[in-house]
């Protein structure tokens, strides 16, 4: 079975291109700004989702252009969970169908609704037979914890969460499509991957305080004429004096002081009539046209009013900065792009590799074979089978953290939470603004054996319930807090299972087998403790 593997991204590149033919294409380009808030708090240190679409004036949808990958790629919009959980860094749980509640309701597609396995919509602590490991999102946490205000996970190992399965009800958002099914998944897992059409203009969620740009070539059937671009941009915990924790509080549910409200001002929504023809146009906004529903349930355009915050930067009406000295949010560029000649191979491509990650390094193509600069990459792998020309489509597709290189300059990419001990076959294949792209560069890399070191929390026993919110784990920390504690021998304990404990966690998450002795040997204790009153 393949593994499918999350990677970070930090720059806005392509998925898969379209097909086009090759040196006959009309390419779209999209500039804006994400603005860097002023204030340092999580308001607005939390990234935009954003998602673009194309409209012809009448209203008439054409297509989605882009969307950023939390909802593209990881679901945001349809995972299990009630939509007003709350939320965190990389909060796994809670459909979030307040992100995009104009376009869900616009380009005319659904799917059915994944909810949890056990069909308790209000649940964050699950069994760990329905749930599985966890390559992009992070457990759920509470505040106070370290670990929040963390960019990466605290173990490479991850967090177990329930997957969810298809439910009777519809959804105007696609599930996830970055899961390969495990033991403990729902067989709808399987499906989740087929049914997701947004991985070619999935792209990373935009950097703050830094210029913006995608493209996309327009199909050769798309007729010229006058189009619309849409684009509708939110943000988690954007809150004001309308829209905050009081006004839109936590849901009273088990665990509900884990994570805080995150219902701020909702989604905004900006348009930009262009032109799509022979010659090159540009067509710019300044101010946004509207906003969302509250609470994602309808596709209305609320007008402009004083609910949504427009002196703030970073938040409201300026979650997109002005940019050129205050003329545009957004610029759109249409025109013919004559572009017949595709980018050049890699060569020979480099790799150095630790126990979790490979850092790999070689030429940069160009945009005209060693000229200029590609517009992306597309990046895949294969695990116990090389990656070839013939599977190159079927192979597990990843973003890899780097930045854009010119041709002809060194372009190193970082792949990070990789399994230890473990051979990956890594294709690389770059292209164009028209879609041309590279011959395949192939590498083979090989991580080295886990070194001796931290897990994350609760070690033993998060390793072997998969979750450190699983009912079994929490049982345990409850007896851990509240009675080991308050003796000699039991302090003594504690501190050998946390000298002891962290290393040997390790080795029983990264194992299925080690995983079931460890309930197994847990499960008594488990027994006795759920009798006891503390």
């Amino acid at each position: 079975m393949r593994l499918r593997l999350l990677l970070p991204a930090v720059l806005c590149l392509a998925g898969a291109p379209r097909a086009v033919q090759a040196g006959e294409c009309r390419v779209l380009d999209v500039d804006y700004l994400p603005a860097q808030g002023a204030n340092p708090d999580l308001t607005l240190r939390m990234p935009l989702s954003v998602v673009a679409w194309l409209e012809t004036p009448s209203g008439q949808f054409v297509d989605t252009i882009y969307i950023t990958q939390q909802v593209g790629t990881y679901g945001l919009g349809n995972r299990p969970g009630r939509f007003d959980f709350n939320s965190g860094p990389d909060w796994p749980y809670g459909r979030r169908i307040t992100t995009f509640p104009v376009w869900a309701h616009r380009h005319g597609m659904q799917w059915d609704q994944v909810i949890f396995q056990d069909t308790n919509d209000d649940g964050l602590s699950h069994a760990s037979s329905i749930s599985s490991r966890e390559k992009h999102y992070f457990r759920p946490m509470l505040r106070s914890e370290p670990s929040w205000d963390a960019t990466t996970h605290a173990s490479v190992f991850g967090p177990y969460t329930d997957k969810g399965k298809f439910g009777s009800a519809k959804s105007l958002y696609p599930p996830r499509q970055d899961v390969m099914k495990s033991n403990e998944d729902s067989p709808s897992v399987t499906m989740y991957d087929a049914l997701n059409p947004f991985d070619s203009v999935s792209q990373a969620s935009p950097a703050s305080g830094a210029l913006a740009t995608f493209s996309w070539p327009a199909p050769m059937d798309l007729a010229a004429g006058d189009y619309v671009l849409w684009m509708e941009v939110s943000r988690e915990f954007d809150h004001n004096a309308v829209y905050n924790p009081t006004d839109y509080p936590a849901p009273v549910v088990a665990y509900g002081d884990y994570g805080v409200p995150y219902r701020g001002q909702p989604s905004v929504v900006y348009k930009v009539p262009f032109s799509i023809g022979i010659t090159t146009s540009t067509a710019t906004t300044h101010d946004y046209v509207g906003y969302g529903d509250p609470d994602g349930l309808d596709g209305e355009l609320r007008a402009p009013d004083t609910t949504i915050t427009t002196d703030v930067p970073g938040s409201g009406a300026q979650r997109l900065a002005l940019v050129s000295n205050g003329d545009y949010r957004i610029k759109v560029t249409a025109g013919p792009d004559p572009d017949s000649l595709a980018p050049s191979g890699t060569g020979e491509i480099s790799s150095a590799t630790t126990s979790s990650s490979a850092v790999i390094s070689f030429v940069a193509p160009g945009d005209d074979e060693r000229m200029g600069t590609v517009k992306g990459y597309e990046v895949r792998y294969l695990i116990g089978e090389e990656v070839t020309e013939a599977n190159f489509d079927r192979a597990v597709e990843v973003r890899p953290t780097f930045t854009m290189a010119p041709g002809g300059a060194l372009q190193t990419m970082t792949f990070e939470k990789l399994l230890p001990e473990t051979t990956y076959s890594i294709g690389i294949r770059a292209y164009d603004n028209c879609s041309n792209t590279s011959p395949l560069g192939i590498v083979d890399v090989a991580t080295i054996a886990r070194p001796v070191g931290e897990v994350d929390a609760c070690f033993i026993a998060t390793a072997a319930y998969g979750s450190v919110l699983a009912n079994d784990v929490e049982m345990l920390r409850r007896f851990r807090d509240l009675a080991l504690k308050h003796s000699v021998l039991g302090e003594l304990a504690v501190e050998t299972y946390y000298t002891f404990g962290p290393s040997l966690a390790g080795v029983i998450g990264e194992s299925e087998l080690l995983r079931w002795t460890a309930r197994e040997v847990l499960g008594p204790i488990v027994t006795r403790v759920r009798g006891w009153t503390f």
